[in-house]
């Protein structure tokens, strides 16, 4: 793990995951020098200065892509812009909910990152999912070289990450290589849903997962024999509840294992294991539309995989960081062991010598990466070679 301030592991997790998503190191040095003391405060005086700071970057880095579109250099300007649109998440991410100008810093990272998407011309295709009187919002990758329907890999995020960070740290890119789409979704209780529509998470994921596997039936790029599911973090929760109970997903992958994730409110309450965010019980009790700390206890008490896990009948991969402070290994075997009814279940623990061996693979995504595209790609019939055409 990358450690730029010693004393502060969520503001080192925030660094982390910027450089996993294309942060430039002479840009991070920028911005966090002036930072130093700062990451010894309190919450609201620290991320109040890490937020000026790395949205100074991103106004930079916007600046200059103006400069480069005025010249018609777009491919620079969308490069810039994604990094900038990179910065500002990151910084938003750190703030309170009700912090001011957290919604304003978020809608400009929205704006920046497709701004930066359509110049570049990626692969990445913004596309909205009935859901009830609205809708949830996803970012839609190819799948490379497939004529036709292709596999396709729906991922949710985490307590805290969005469609643009998981995105940016790459698996659609490395799945498109090897001939499966993938569909980046902001769920309930996280991006889009929850800070511009207020949808708050609940602990039954189906509901809104059956709604995009319904959405994905009406694609005619899409193989709806193949659609698959993964989940980060949090997600490492929500992707086997989604797949124990939506038989129309071919298989599932936790990145982290978030098997009862009632306990590890538990053990934080008191005081085991690190935060992901600063203001963590506001940001808890935002996401699950709680109204005060009794509340959110009693919802928690619903988010655990005990007795579901045996409902799942499709290959599913289990995976873990072997230096995880926020989850402890220790769920990944419990969920490992309970997929009794899985025709194809594995358990992954990525250590120090491959990487990706702290919480999501966030210290290397890289390889850990890798290792989860090629087990869906050889699950959904995908390819793991470079000249080998789909099975």
């Amino acid at each position: 793990m990358f450690r730029y301030f010693p004393t502060n592991y969520v503001w080192n997790l925030s660094v982390d995951l910027a450089i996993e998503m294309g942060a430039k190191i002479g840009e991070i040095e920028e911005m966090c020098a002036p930072l130093r003391e700062a990451a010894k405060q309190p919450d609201a005086a620290g991320t109040a200065a890490f937020r000026e700071s790395w949205a100074k970057m991103g106004d930079k880095l916007c600046g200059l892509a103006e400069e480069d579109e005025g010249r018609g250099r777009l491919i620079s300007a969308g490069d810039k812009y994604g990094r900038a649109a990179t910065y500002y998440l990151t910084a938003e991410r750190l703030q309170a909910h009700k912090a001011p100008g957290r919604l304003d810093l978020y809608k400009r990272m929205r704006t920046v990152f497709d701004r930066g998407v359509r110049l570049a011309d990626e692969n990445c295709e913004r596309v909205e999912i009935p859901y009830g009187q609205t809708h949830l919002s996803a970012l839609y990758t190819r799948a490379e070289g497939v004529d036709g329907r292709a596999p396709i890999l729906v991922q949710l995020n985490g307590l805290d990450s969005t469609k643009e960070m998981k995105y940016r740290v790459g698996l659609p890119r490395w799945l498109a290589q090897r001939g499966v789409s993938s569909l980046v979704v902001d769920q309930p209780g996280t991006g889009e849903a929850l800070r511009l529509k207020d949808l708050t998470a609940v602990y039954n994921a189906e509901i809104w997962a059956s709604k995009i596997v319904d959405w994905l039936e009406t694609r005619d790029d899409v193989d709806p024999k193949r659609i698959g599911c993964e989940g980060v973090s949090l997600g490492g929760y929500y992707c086997p509840r989604a797949v124990a109970f939506e038989p129309r997903f071919a298989c599932g992958i936790a990145w982290g294992a978030n098997h009862d994730w009632r306990d590890v409110q538990k053990k934080r309450l008191a005081r085991e294991g690190d935060f992901p965010v600063p203001h963590y019980w506001d940001h808890v009790r935002w996401v699950w539309g709680a109204r005060d700390m009794d509340e959110f206890m009693r919802i928690a008490e619903n988010v655990h995989l005990d007795g579901v896990l045996e409902r799942i009948k499709v290959p599913f991969l289990v995976t873990h960081g072997e230096k995880d402070s926020q989850i402890p290994l220790q769920w990944a075997h419990r969920s490992y062991e309970q997929l009794v009814n899985s025709p194809k279940r594995e358990l992954k623990i990525f250590t120090e010598r491959e990487g990706g061996c702290q919480h999501s693979s966030f210290d290397n995504s890289a390889n850990a990466g890798a290792y989860i595209a090629d087990w869906v790609a050889e699950t959904l019939g995908g390819r793991t070679a470079a000249n080998a055409g789909p099975k």
